[in-house]
C-alpha cells in the first residue's frame, strides 16, 4: 500500500470506518455466516439439505424482490439515517433467530437477515462509497469492503469454536447487541456526512453519454443484462458452497473446523485483491478489468471438485478470495462509471435484487441436486462452467461500454 493510498485513507477515515462497519455487520445476513449454524438449524427444524436450501431459497428470493422496490430508498435518506435503522432492524433479525421455534416462522427469520444484512447493509455501504468519492472510488469501495473481508476472516472460525461451549441461540443474542454498540458508532461518525442529501443532485456525476441514467434507461439498456450472468452466478454458486460446507466436509471427510480453518486464506486473498483491484480501478479504469475477475473462480470450481485434500481445497478458496475481490469492486465501480451517481441507489438495487435472487437459486438448487443424489463436488464442474461463461459475457459488455 503506497503512502498515497494511506493519505486517502487518513484523511476519509471517518467515512471510510462507518462503510466499513456496515459491510462488516452485513456479516450477520450472508450465506457464509448463517451456513455456520446449518447443522444446527437442521437438526432443530428437522429439516434435510435439500428441506433447509428450499426454504432458504424461498426467503432469499423474497428479500431479492424487496431490494427492487426499497433500494432506492438510499438515493432519498442520508447513510447516517437509513443505514441506522436497517442495523437495528438486522439486530432485531438477530433476536428472532435466537427465540423462534416454528419451521414458519424461520422463513420470515431468513428472509429479515437476509434482506437487512446482505441486502440493505452492504447496498448502504457501496452506494456510499460511490456516491461520497469520485476519483478515489475505486480505493474507497476496497477500504470499505475491509469489514466484510473481516467478518468472513474471523467470525466461520470463532463462531466454530464457541459452539462447542455456548448455545448456538445464546450467540444470536450477541450479534443482536453488536448490532445496538455499532449502530451507535456509525450514527456518530457520520455527524458530517460527506454529501448531505440536500446537495446529492448538485455533486451527482454523469455516465456513458454524459447523462444521468434511470434506472428505467438502464434496464432498457443490454449493457446491464451483459452483466447479469456474472452478478448471478457468481453469487448463486458462490453461495452454494459456503451454504454447504458441512456437507462438503462431510463428503470430502474433512473435519468442519479444518475446513473453515482454511477460510482466514481465502480472505487474506480477498483483501489483497481488493487492495489492488481498487487502485487498478483508479489507474486503469474499470472497463479493462471487466473481463479478468470471474476466471479465478472457474478455476477454484474445477479444483474444489478434484480436491483430494484439504491443501487442494485451501487453493480453491484462495482463487475464490481473488475472483471475489474483484466482485467487490470492479461491479461496484461500474454502475456509478456507467450510469453516473444521481439515481445510484435505485439503479444498484436491481443489481443487488439479482446478487440475492442468485444467493436464493443456488442454496435451493444445490440441495435439491443433493437429495437427487448428486453430490456437491460433481456440481463444482457445472458451476466451473458457468462461470466461464459470465466471464465471456463481462467480456462482451466491456466492448459495448466502449463503442457506448
Amino acid at each position: 500500500m503506497d503512502a498515497g493510498y494511506i493519505t486517502f485513507i487518513r484523511n476519509n477515515a471517518p467515512f471510510l470506518l462507518a462503510g466499513a462497519l456496515l459491510s462488516f455487520l452485513s456479516s450477520f445476513g450472508q450465506t457464509f455466516f448463517i451456513a455456520i449454524f446449518g447443522g444446527e438449524i437442521r437438526t432443530a427444524y428437522g429439516l434435510t439439505n435439500g428441506d433447509w436450501g428450499l426454504l432458504y431459497m424461498i426467503a432469499t428470493g423474497a428479500s431479492a424482490v424487496t431490494m427492487v422496490f426499497s433500494g432506492g430508498l438510499a438515493d432519498l435518506f442520508r447513510v447516517r439515517t437509513l443505514g441506522i435503522w436497517v442495523i437495528l432492524a438486522l439486530g432485531l433479525a438477530c433476536i428472532a433467530m435466537s427465540v423462534n421455534t416454528a419451521t414458519a416462522g424461520l422463513v420470515f427469520v431468513i428472509f429479515a437477515l437476509r434482506f437487512f444484512g446482505q441486502g440493505m447493509a452492504s447496498h448502504m455501504s457501496v452506494v456510499a462509497m460511490t456516491r461520497w468519492f469520485v476519483a478515489t472510488r475505486g480505493r474507497a469501495l476496497a477500504v470499505a469492503g475491509i469489514g466484510f473481508m473481516i467478518g468472513e476472516a474471523t467470525l466461520p472460525l470463532i463462531m466454530v469454536w464457541l459452539k462447542s461451549f455456548t448455545d448456538w441461540r445464546t450467540l444470536w443474542l450477541w450479534f443482536a447487541l453488536a448490532c445496538v454498540v455499532l449502530s451507535i458508532v456509525i450514527y456518530n461518525l457520520l455527524r458530517l456526512e460527506r454529501t448531505p442529501q440536500a446537495e446529492a443532485n448538485a455533486t451527482a456525476t454523469t455516465g456513458l453519454g454524459d447523462k444521468h441514467w434511470t434506472r428505467a434507461m438502464a434496464l432498457s439498456h443490454p449493457l446491464f443484462w451483459l452483466t447479469v450472468p456474472g452478478i448471478v452466478f457468481f453469487s448463486a454458486f458462490g453461495t452454494a458452497f459456503w451454504f454447504h460446507q458441512v456437507h462438503f466436509a462431510e463428503i470430502k471427510g474433512f473435519a468442519h473446523l479444518s475446513l473453515v480453518a482454511v477460510f482466514p486464506l481465502g480472505t487474506i486473498a480477498l483483501a489483497i485483491s481488493t487492495i489492488i483491484y481498487g487502485w487498478a480501478i483508479d489507474r486503469f479504469g474499470v472497463v479493462r478489468l471487466m473481463p479478468l475477475y470471474i476466471l479465478p473462480y472457474v478455476a477454484a470450481f474445477v479444483i474444489h471438485w478434484y480436491a483430494p485434500n484439504l491443501i487442494w481445497t485451501a487453493v480453491a478458496v484462495v482463487l475464490m478470495g481473488i475472483a471475489g475481490g474483484g466482485n467487490g469492486t470492479i461491479l461496484s465501480a461500474c454502475w456509478a462509471t456507467f450510469y453516473g451517481t444521481r439515481f445510484i441507489g435505485s439503479i444498484k438495487a436491481a443489481a443487488a435484487a439479482l446478487m440475492v435472487l442468485g444467493s436464493a437459486i443456488g442454496p435451493g438448487l444445490s440441495g435439491y441436486l443433493i437429495d437427487a443424489g448428486v453430490g456437491i463436488e460433481v456440481q463444482m464442474l457445472g458451476y466451473a462452467g458457468c462461470f466461464a461463461f459470465a466471464a465471456a459475457m463481462m467480456t462482451a459488455a466491456a466492448r459495448l461500454a466502449k463503442a457506448t
